[in-house]
Formats: C-alpha cells, sequence, structure tokens
C-alpha cells in the first residue's frame, strides 16, 4: 500500500513510468480533494517482488538507488510511506470509532457482533483455509461464527462473528497479536445497522376506498421492512414474499418503513390524491423486528439471495426500490460490498435498482449564528447561504451510505419538497426553514460526489420541507433536522398505534425521495406501455430498465436560484474556475431536481422521444434528431438536452472497476441551432464518470432550420478500460428539444417520428 504525498493524479503519472506495474482502481484514483491523506495500491505478483520493492523503497530513503532505478525515484518522491497491508489498513478510523460508541458500557466478556471480510481468493481450497485460519483464531478468543456468505462475482468472502469485548480492544487498537494482525483478514467492521424513518402525527385514514380494479402483474420490487400488509391502503396492491420468514416476529406496530415506502411507492404523496399504481408491487422483507437487519444474518447475502430469488420467480421485474443504507458504512472512495453487489447483479439481470442518498441526522454547529432566534431572525438569503457553508464545511462527514455509491443504480437525495399546504406550515415542528426560498437538498441529505468522483446523487425528489431545531448552545448553536410532521412531511400508510389501526402519518428524507423515484420509473413504464404497447413491453427487460434510468434522470436540472447560491457562497472565483464551481454544485445537486410529473407529461412546447439498443466494443449508435421549422428563425431560449444510460460490466479488484463507458458526440450540426453547452449542468468530462451521461445545449439567439432537417446525435462506446469485453452493452438514450411557448413543436416531431426510435449501429470511430 502506498500512502501518497500530494495529490493522487501525480502519483499515478509517476507510476505509468515505471513498466509492468499495475494500480488497483485506477479510475478512483482521480481523488478528492477533501481526502488529505490519500493511499493506492498496487497490484503485486508474489512475495518475493514485495519483498524486492520494500528494499528499493529503504535504498531510495538512504540514497543509495544505482542506475536504471532512477524511475522508482519519482514515484517515491510522491510517497510518506510504503508497507504491506496491515492492522491500520484492516480497522478504518470511522470503524474505530463506531466500534468505541458500541463497546462503551461493555464488560470484558460480553460479545460485540462484527462483519469480517476476508482477503478474497479465488481458489476456493485457499479460501477455505483463509476462513478456517481465522475462524481458529476467533474460537480461541472466546468467539463464535454466526453466518458466512462467499460471492465470487464480487470478490466476496465474509463472516458474522461475535467476539468478546476484550477482543474487540484488541481491534481498535491496532494490536498485531489480535484478530487486526490476521493476513487472512480484509477489513473489520461493526454488524450493519439499517437506517430508519418515523412516522408522526399519526391519523385515521379516510374510510371510503375507490373501487380497485384488477391490478397487473409486478414490474417493481420493493425490498425493505416488514408492511403493515393488511392496511386498507395496501392490502389489494401488494404481492408479498417473505423468504427469511421475518414476518412472524415482526410487532405490527414496529413495522414503519416498509409501510411508509411501499405506500409511497403505491399511491405517492398521500397528501397530492395522486392515482395508484395499476400494477401490484412486489415485496420482499429484509428487516426484521424494529425495522433492523436481522442479527444472525449479513445483509449482503440476503440481498443476493432476495434478488436472485426475485429473477427466478418474478421475471417481468424491472425495478427496484432500494430504501435502506448501513449507517456503519459512509461512502469514503472504495466500494462497499453492498455496492458492488447491486452492480454486478443490475448488468446479469437487467434491474434498475433505485437507492436513496442516506440520512445524516446528527447535530452539527452553524456558526453564523449565536442563537437560535438569530436564525430564526435571518432573511430567506442569509439562511440559505450559512446552511450552504455549513454543509460544506462538514462535508466529509456527511458522505453517501453504502450502498448509495452504486454505479450501475441510480441513487437519490432528497429534496425541500412537499405538498403540505400554507395553512398547515405552521404545524412544522420548528420554525427554522433553512431554504425558504430555494429547492434544494434536505441538509439531513447525503453528499456527493460518488465513485471516481461520479455525479451522485443522482437526482433529487420531494424528501419533505424539512425543518431545522436548535439542540444546543454556546459560541454558536447547535442544529439538527426537525422530525416530519403534518406541517412538514410526506404523507403515507401508518402502523398501528394504541389500538387504533388503518392510520396515516408523516414521513420524510432519502428513503420516501427514493420510493417517489421507484413509482416515477414505474409511471414512466406505464406511459410507454399506454402508448406503444407490445411494441415496449417486448423489449428484453434490461433494455427497458436502462430506458427508464435514462428517462428518470433525463428531466433533472439544478433550479437556477439554488446553483447560482451555492456557486455564490462556495466559489471558487476568477477565470478557469467552471469546473469545480460545478463540482460544488453537483456535490448539493447531483443532475438536479425531477418534477415526477414533468417527467411523465407531454407538452406542446417541446418533444421527447427515445432510442434503446445494444452497442458491441468499439462501435457508435446514430439516431437522427428531428428539429421542427417552428423554432426557426426564432431568437428565444431553447434547448437541445441528451441523456443516454448503461448497465456497466464491472470488474472487482481490477484497475478499472467500470469496464465499459458511453458518451454522446457533440454533433457537429449543432451551430445551426445557435446552442452552446449550458453552463448550469454538469460539464462533459463530470457527466462521463458513471453510467449516465447527459449533455444539455442552449441558445437564445435564432436556429437556421430548414424542411426535414435532422441532426444525427452519436452515442459511442469507448474502448474498453482493462481487459475488454465482449459483450454487447444495452442502452438507453433520452432526447429532447424544447423551446418554451413554442406550442406547435410536440405535434410537429410526432408527425416526423416512427413510433419508436431504432438507433443504427456501425463500427467505432
Amino acid at each position: 500500500m502506498f500512502e501518497v504525498r500530494g495529490t493522487i493524479n501525480s502519483f499515478a503519472a509517476s507510476i505509468r513510468q515505471v513498466g509492468g506495474l499495475e494500480l488497483v482502481d485506477e479510475e478512483e484514483l482521480d481523488g478528492d480533494e477533501q481526502d488529505k491523506q490519500p493511499v493506492a495500491y498496487l497490484l503485486v505478483p508474489d512475495m518475493v517482488a514485495l519483498r524486492n520493492l520494500e528494499s528499493l523503497w529503504r535504498r531510495w530513503q538512504s540514497g543509495q538507488l544505482v542506475r536504471g532505478e532512477t524511475p522508482w525515484a519519482n514515484v517515491f518522491e510522491h510517497l510518506r510511506d510504503l508497507r504491506v497491508w496491515g492492522p491500520d489498513d484492516r480497522v478504518q478510523q470511522s470503524d474505530r470509532s463506531f466500534l468505541s460508541s458500541i463497546l462503551d458500557g461493555h464488560q470484558d466478556n460480553d460479545l460485540i457482533r462484527l462483519e469480517i471480510e476476508l482477503v478474497f481468493r479465488a481458489n476456493e481450497a485457499a479460501a477455505r483455509l483463509s476462513e478456517e485460519e481465522t475462524t481458529q483464531a476467533l474460537t480461541a478468543r472466546g468467539g463464535q461464527v454466526l453466518s458466512r456468505s462467499r460471492l465470487p462475482d464480487i470478490s466476496y468472502h465474509a463472516l458474522l462473528a461475535d467476539i468478546p469485548a476484550w477482543a474487540v480492544r484488541e481491534i481498535i487498537e491496532r494490536r498485531i497479536e489480535g484478530i487486526a494482525g490476521l493476513d487472512t483478514v480484509m477489513h473489520i467492521r461493526p454488524q450493519s445497522e439499517a437506517t430508519t424513518v418515523e412516522i408522526s402525527d399519526p391519523e385515521d385514514s379516510p374510510q371510503a376506498e375507490a373501487q380497485i380494479e384488477e391490478l397487473g402483474e409486478p414490474i417493481l420490487a420493493v425490498l425493505d421492512g416488514v408492511p403493515v400488509s393488511g392496511h386498507k391502503r395496501l392490502a389489494a396492491h401488494i404481492d408479498l414474499d417473505d423468504p427469511f420468514d421475518l414476518e412472524p416476529d415482526a410487532l405490527v406496530a414496529s413495522r414503519a418503513h416498509g409501510t411508509a415506502m411501499a405506500s409511497l411507492v403505491i399511491h405517492g404523496d398521500l397528501n397530492r390524491g395522486e392515482v395508484p399504481l395499476p400494477r401490484k408491487i412486489h415485496m420482499i422483507p429484509v428487516l426484521g423486528n424494529n425495522d433492523a437487519f436481522p442479527p444472525d444474518r449479513l445483509i449482503v447475502d440476503m440481498i443476493y439471495l432476495a434478488v436472485t430469488r426475485l429473477r427466478q420467480q418474478r421475471p417481468g421485474i424491472v425495478i427496484v426500490n432500494l430504501s435502506l443504507g448501513n449507517q456503519y458504512r459512509p461512502f469514503h472512495n472504495h466500494l462497499s460490498p453492498w455496492a458492488r453487489l447491486l452492480d454486478r447483479l443490475a448488468y446479469r439481470f437487467g434491474l434498475l435498482f433505485v437507492v436513496s442518498a442516506g440520512n445524516q441526522v446528527s447535530p452539527f454547529g452553524m456558526p453564523t449564528y449565536a442563537t437560535s432566534r438569530d436564525y430564526e431572525d435571518a432573511d430567506a438569503e442569509s439562511r440559505a447561504k450559512s446552511m450552504v457553508e455549513t454543509l460544506h464545511g462538514v462535508m466529509a462527514d456527511r458522505r453517501m451510505l453504502s450502498p448509495a455509491e452504486t454505479v450501475n443504480g441510480i441513487t437519490v437525495g432528497a429534496g425541500n419538497v412537499d405538498a403540505v399546504g400554507p395553512a398547515e406550515r405552521g404545524l412544522a415542528r420548528s420554525l427554522i426553514d433553512p431554504f425558504p426560498a430555494h429547492v434544494a437538498a434536505n441538509p439531513s441529505s447525503s453528499l456527493g460526489p460518488g465513485f471516481a468522483r461520479s455525479v451522485k446523487p443522482d437526482i433529487l425528489m420531494p424528501g419533505s420541507r424539512e425543518h431545522m431545531t436548535c439542540v444546543g448552545n454556546h459560541r454558536h448553536i447547535d442544529i439538527r433536522p426537525a422530525q416530519a410532521s403534518r406541517g412538514a412531511g410526506l404523507k403515507v400508510a401508518a402502523p398501528p398505534r394504541a389500538g387504533r389501526e388503518n392510520l396515516d402519518g408523516y414521513s420524510n428524507g432519502t428513503s420516501a425521495a427514493a420510493a417517489l423515484a421507484s413509482r416515477t420509473c414505474h409511471r414512466i413504464h406505464d406511459a410507454l406501455e399506454s402508448a406503444y404497447g407490445d411494441a415496449f413491453l417486448r423489449l428484453p427487460p434490461i433494455q427497458r430498465a436502462v430506458l427508464l434510468k435514462a428517462l428518470l434522470v433525463h428531466p433533472a436540472q439544478w433550479p437556477r436560484d439554488t446553483a447560482e447560491l451555492i456557486k455564490r457562497t462556495l466559489g471558487p472565483v476568477g477565470r478557469g474556475q467552471a469546473s469545480k464551481q460545478k463540482d460544488n454544485i453537483r456535490r448539493f445537486l447531483g443532475y438536479g431536481y425531477v418534477d415526477a410529473d414533468d417527467a411523465v407529461a407531454c407538452a406542446a412546447d417541446r418533444a421527447t422521444f427515445f432510442a434503446t439498443g445494444l452497442l458491441g466494443a468499439n462501435r457508435i449508435a446514430s439516431i437522427d434528431v428531428p428539429v421542427p421549422v417552428a423554432i426557426g428563425g426564432k431568437a428565444r431560449p431553447h434547448n437541445l438536452s441528451a441523456t443516454v444510460a448503461w448497465f456497466s460490466p464491472v470488474l472487482p479488484g481490477r484497475k478499472s472497476y467500470r469496464s465499459c463507458r458511453l458518451k454522446i458526440l457533440t454533433p457537429a450540426e449543432i451551430e445551426a441551432l445557435s446552442v452552446s453547452g449550458d453552463s448550469w449542468h454538469p460539464d462533459e468530462n463530470q457527466s462521463n464518470r458513471g453510467t449516465v451521461s447527459s449533455r444539455r445545449w442552449y441558445g437564445t439567439n435564432a436556429p437556421v432550420v430548414v424542411p426535414n432537417m435532422t441532426i444525427p446525435l452519436v452515442v459511442q462506446r469507448d474502448p474498453d478500460q482493462g481487459a475488454p469485453v465482449d459483450e454487447e452493452i444495452p442502452f438507453g438514450l433520452a432526447v429532447t428539444i424544447s423551446m418554451p411557448g413554442e406550442i406547435e413543436i410536440y405535434d410537429e416531431v410526432r408527425a416526423r417520428i416512427a413510433p419508436q426510435v431504432q438507433a443504427r449501429s456501425a463500427d467505432g470511430i
């Protein structure tokens, strides 16, 4: 392991000058300016090579390198230290902190439950020996293994074990003679702990129920807590499968998470009075009593078994909602096994995973204000500016929670939007609205970026207008998000309380936002099914999944005033700083906020169409975009936007984890539209780091349009990174051309385009 001095980029450049070396996850090593002590990992073929490397390092330190070894001097100049994997790496600082808090108050012989991830061995015999050695060491300390999982597809091998508190103290102290000193061990962490939601202000549901027509077979699955499946708002809509037998032991009154998420997927925010989905939803509980992960199972193994069973029993499923996260696994540059699993299953089974970014509910200081009254009395601009400044200052502690860093899935943050009316707003638990005049990410919504500095969260959707409450006062106030309420929340079905059944209540957060995003995907699917019938349904599930992925992200936009606020507040100022300014904005907003109705509805002054298909290695797909004559010669704001989404094969432990990359090329004919790259959108470099690539061109000068004009839009598959991938890559493309107020656009484009856009595939260029 290399401990890097300075930037990862400079170090990676020096490594490339030494032949025969291979960095692990080199794409990830672009680094993060929040990481003040970056590390890098080198693949070493055997112990002889490792010892030679250590010898070179020691001789360089003493100035004894000889001719032929000088390229190593450039490498070593970028290092603080070079060492083999050891206790400091097996027990990360954040995990030490979590373990210390869990250990507080326990006696030496009390058992603490931990997850021990082993160094993955591809050879099964070697893997068995590794597991046996670790198990013997645990047993010798009075511990025991409760569960195990080995998933070669994601290079995962882990044990769930009970370990005496005194042995856990050895781990926290990173003692070489303890479990942290075992060569077989990769990481030691607390047992995964689920994120939770609370449902507040219960009230009786209306008694009258609309007549429910026969519902279709599910295309959407929810992996969550056990729902109150007999609730009158849910009973007819849920197809429940309980393979882990969690329902019998889950107290009905504690079934908040699964009930709320099912309600939001089926009905949306009940305050909006939306029509329920026309199909049932398939639910598999993976949370047990009190909405906790089952204590005797590894959650990664449970998700693997649940999704594998799901694909076998419900082949029509294309969307999977996962409004869950591990509170003990914030994302800090390295992908978690859970995220790697979702990436693998998405590509293998053709499933779109919609994942919550995670909630950050711990108090934090607000240096701008000395008292809560000062905060309450501040104007809207001052409140918003101070919140952006404060969150930027504590950003390293408010990163996304596993598995939100998924590369193939869509990650959803919580926007400060709900349907509470003005009369009820005064019933909020706190009067301090941090963003009273801006559509923004809630302060509790975890921040990006994602793996390899990709855009994360991908989108924001309503998570309620979160208010803040003051919890401390010293030189400045300490604040935290207030609980949801009928004055600031999303209305959902609720579990029974005090003998009252069929209740409604209020929830919030990124879990709720992800559920609404999954519902929006379903509504997009419904709209396409209605418009194209069997022609759409006959598409393979994986192509429908990537198309939904593209169409969900496509309408996302940065709220202009919020983006300007972040730019104005955080900068940096000066010429050449546009990319860094956008980096700051996308940490908070991703690609932007998505209005669900806007994502589904047709409008007369715009035309949105799609293409889907497969791209082989070094190939392109060309789509002819019809340009409506109606926009020609009119000096008015107009834009062309395009979003491509795909599922990439993933290569755990390899130099490049995301092995396939697609991008949208700038059309040579774009000048005729009098547009250029939109400055209020992630730029091309930022957009090309994940598995969604979005381009937007905007202009106000008059386009030059001739009859039957088209612009060829090209999606290109770049050369595969790392080992070549033989498979064709499924992709979905969404394209919109618009000129607000020009109501002839939709009808003109519809008359020219075929019912289903087909992508032409050609050799790569």
